[in-house]
């Protein structure tokens, strides 16, 4: 790298900083109390189960980026055991944590001991 590289490196680091600085304060700017609209409210409800199975879905359903080719794999197992544990239990307190527990009592037998 050379000197203008870096100059520019830092220019656009520190435009980004000013940009996200204004963008994340621009709710504290206005004067007047700002809401959202009802119907934004409820789409934001939702935003951490849809981010949440944008990440494991293709986990539990791809390997290598090719989607599993064998029923030999635990993690086909484990969310069985895990979905079972959580309709058997739905209500409870513990729901979420035997689900965990569940699925993992299931896929570590099966992919340490039987190598799946």
């Amino acid at each position: 790298m050379n000197d203008s590289t870096d100059a520019w490196t830092l220019l656009i680091i520190a435009c980004m900083a000013g940009i996200t600085v204004l963008t994340r304060s621009f709710f504290y700017i206005s004067s007047k109390p700002w809401q959202l609209p009802g119907w934004a409210q409820r789409a934001l409800q939702y935003a951490p189960i849809a981010a949440l199975a944008a990440v494991v879905v293709p986990e539990l359903l791809m390997t290598q980026g090719q989607l599993i080719g064998s029923w030999q794999d635990a993690r086909i197992y484990a969310v069985a055991s895990g979905l079972a544990w959580f309709a058997w239990r739905r209500g409870s307190g513990h729901a979420v944590l035997g689900t965990i527990v569940a699925g993992m009592a299931v896929y570590l037998p099966l992919h340490i001991g039987l190598g799946w």
